[in-house]
């Protein structure tokens, strides 16, 4: 192989490149596929996928490897990844299988593993499949070889599921929401939930060709749907990602809400409600520190992890929290699902306009967030801008200009070639000039 394959999440990178080609996916179901196949029984694999058009191609190959190794294959379809890790579960898979590149661009994707118990991978199972495939996976005898079926009702189930997370009284009759799939995995099933529990749905995104997920839309893209928020008078706003594991709102006056705002609210209520396990909420270092003031004023404890969704779940488990989950919109509710799930945490948003009344301004401005400011600097390849002393130098010097009035966060990304150069101060002047200082260094050396 010509290097690691897992990232942070997952195997990740541009359609018909290494790693991303139909041989590395043949070889990597091959090794998944031994590595779950411990005995004789029958095992299952389901593989779900987003809208991008290289999702057939590795769709195909992943179910050629996993019958290689006599695992039966369920086909999904396009379904949200949240939808694979509940399905793995209710199916009793071995492994579930998600392909997609999440926020990512339509030329780029990803295949995502998640356990029987439907959680994604540790490290250690993610090392193991990786040796198994520097060693080479004898095929099945004939007479073993697995089938593959198309599984129709995977959409149906995974509507159903997520109407289930509210109380059977709540409905959603009178609000008019703006809904933005991002021509992504569940420009389906989103509208369904939101119509069923009886809003009126203005949809957006939900025209897929295969080249336009992500593209101007969706969670890292709310304007659009922030200018339709305000044309017809919506009461929310809804844009959830390529793959719909993570969610930004939008309130009635066309203000956005990020994941910490959401989760301040989840928090808040489920303590109040006796629901918040620990009293405590799992966040990455990339939370605001307003969150963590707002957080600490309401009796709420906050652990911080690295960045990455899979970290913040692992932290939830070995510590019994049931709540987590990042700025860029991540919110994992583990009484209601195995990773993060923007339409879960959109619709507990809703709830809580349905239950208190209050609009979406009120609710998505739980605590007033430290000026922030985040800088992505693209990198060539064989390119490492933070080993260089100059970018180091530069790191130093910041942090001792901030001092305890601020904080720098600058990290690797671990799904896309970008250095990230976070910082957070009271004093925004100051906060740009530190960030100016190290962006212009790191693009110095960045190629």
């Amino acid at each position: 192989m010509a290097g690691k394959l897992f990232g942070t999440d997952g195997v990740r990178g541009q359609a018909n490149k290494w790693p991303m080609t139909a041989d590395v996916a043949l070889q990597l179901a091959a090794a998944a596929g031994r590595y779950f196949r411990t005995d004789k029984q029958e095992h299952r694999v389901v593989i779900g996928k987003d809208t991008r058009l290289s999702g057939y191609m590795l769709e195909n190959a992943l179910t050629a490897g996993f019958t290689s190794t006599g695992m039966n294959v369920f086909l999904l379809g396009p379904v949200p990844t949240p939808a694979i890790g509940y399905l793995t579960r209710s199916l009793r898979a071995d492994v579930g299988v998600m392909i997609s590149a999440s926020h990512n661009p339509a030329a780029d994707n990803g295949i995502k593993f998640f356990g029987p118990d439907g959680f994604k991978l540790s490290d250690e199972a993610e090392a193991a499949i990786e040796a198994l495939m520097e060693e080479g996976v004898p095929p099945a005898q004939p007479q073993n070889i697995g089938r593959a079926k198309r599984y129709e009702d995977a959409r149906g189930r995974y509507v159903e599921y997520a109407k289930a997370t509210l109380p059977r009284r709540t409905r959603l009759d009178g609000l008019r929401v703006v809904l933005d799939c991002a021509n992504g995995a569940a420009y389906r099933t989103a509208p369904a939930v939101l119509w069923e529990l009886g809003a009126e749905v203005i949809s957006m995104g939900v025209e897929p060709n295969g080249f336009n997920i992500n593209e101007d839309c969706g969670s890292t893209h709310p304007w659009q749907a922030a200018r339709r928020v305000r044309e017809t008078r919506a009461d929310l706003g809804i844009c959830l990602d390529g793959d719909a594991d993570r969610v930004i709102l939008i309130d009635e006056t066309g203000r956005v809400a990020d994941g910490d705002q959401i989760m301040g609210l989840i928090a808040s209520r489920w303590k109040d409600q006796g629901l918040l396990a620990g009293d405590s909420l799992v966040a990455t270092v990339m939370s605001n520190l307003g969150l963590e003031r707002f957080l600490e004023s309401r009796g709420i404890g906050l652990e911080r992890t690295a960045v990455g969704d899979r970290y913040v779940v692992e932290r939830m488990q070995q510590g019994g929290f049931n709540l987590g989950g990042e700025q860029s919109g991540h919110i994992v509710m583990t009484d209601h699902s195995t990773t993060g799930d923007g339409l879960l945490a959109a619709l507990q948003f809703l709830s809580a306009m349905v239950e208190t009344g209050k609009p979406a301004s009120e609710l998505a401005s739980v605590f007033e967030p430290v000026p922030q400011k985040l800088v992505n600097v693209r990198y060539a390849e064989g390119k490492a801008p933070l080993e260089a002393p100059e970018v180091q130098e530069a790191i130093a010097a910041g942090e001792k200009a901030l001092g305890k009035a601020g904080r720098l966060l600058i990290r690797k990304s671990g799904t896309e070639p970008l250095i990230r150069v976070m910082g957070e101060a009271e004093d925004m002047d100051l906060l740009e000039q530190v960030l100016t200082s190290i962006v212009d260094k790191v693009r110095a050396v960045a190629g």
